[in-house]
């Protein structure tokens, strides 16, 4: 006996008149999505189109990122810290994208991307738009990174505002002072456009934090929610310097960067200091602190 024919039958309640209805296509605008992939190398290299989904699609990822920190300053400012907690896990989540996106980008061999290196012109990773926002949310204040914008008005004035904005670490050393830690005012109230200076006594502060996690167990959570952040900004850097060192070497960035050794700097560089250096001053706490079932 033959068996069932592999198809499936549709069910009675799916609706295939689309006309005059919203449809998938239209509510994602694939339309403008999928036509936005323009291969500029002449005849079409086959692996121009990698390159530039890999870079669409992460400034996707990047925008959504931006939202959801963007949603995590605002609770911090209203000092209710476990609703980003929520959202801190999901942003974990984009960060791991972001972060497996390299792995594609690396199937491009030397030979291949130099067939269409050329079509990118002055183009850079370093006119991120929204990269540059990603930093200046995280704490990472450079006013030089503002200039490859100057000729754009409305994201030059976007970025400014993100700019003189206190970042996510210094609207939670301002909650931590309203409730009641000693951060010094300098860290309370300071000029957010000049980059973040650590302070000794913030170290104490989180130490205090993380000696008695039961009193404080909302800041500690958003202690380890920022560290966890950054590692994985971090590691996402790295990602991206090794991927470039793959496919091109050290040659100079398109950009006119140094290529791997300007992306080498950024890796000596800290949204959070403090809860890094902090973990050199902790003790071990006595038996009754340990938090257990």
């Amino acid at each position: 006996m033959p068996g069932p024919m592999n198809t499936r039958d549709l069910e009675p309640g799916i609706i295939t008149d689309l006309a005059g209805r919203t449809t998938y296509g239209d509510y994602l605008q694939l339309d403008r999505l999928l036509s936005a992939q323009v291969t500029r190398s002449q005849p079409p290299h086959h692996d121009e189109l990698l390159f530039i989904i890999q870079h669409q699609t992460s400034e996707l990822w990047m925008k959504l990122l931006i939202h959801e920190l963007g949603a995590c300053i605002r609770y911090v400012q209203a000092d209710r810290l476990e609703p980003s907690f929520k959202i801190f896990a999901r942003v974990a989540h984009i960060q791991r994208m972001l972060f497996e996106q390299w792995s594609v980008l690396e199937t491009l061999t030397p030979n291949e991307y130099l067939e269409f290196r050329d079509t990118l012109g002055s183009s850079s990773g370093f006119q991120s738009f929204q990269y540059r926002a990603l930093e200046f949310l995280l704490g990472n204040k450079d006013a030089q990174a503002l200039m490859p914008f100057r000729h754009v008005p409305a994201l030059h004035g976007e970025l400014e505002r993100l700019f003189e904005s206190p970042s996510l670490y210094d609207e939670f050393l301002r909650h931590l002072s309203r409730m009641g830690h000693p951060v010094p005012q300098s860290h309370v109230q300071r000029d957010w456009r000049k980059p973040y200076e650590k302070s000794p006594e913030v170290v104490q502060v989180f130490r205090r934090i993380y000696e008695d996690t039961e009193a404080h167990w909302d800041a500690y959570e958003m202690c380890e929610k920022l560290v966890d952040t950054e590692e994985r900004f971090q590691l996402w850097r790295y990602r991206h310097m090794m991927t470039v060192m793959r496919i091109i070497g050290f040659k100079q960035g398109t950009g006119g960067s140094s290529g791997v050794g300007f992306l080498r700097k950024a890796l000596d560089l800290r949204f959070f200091p403090e809860l890094w250096d902090v973990r050199t001053e902790l003790s071990p706490p006595p038996p009754s602190r340990h938090r257990g079932p």
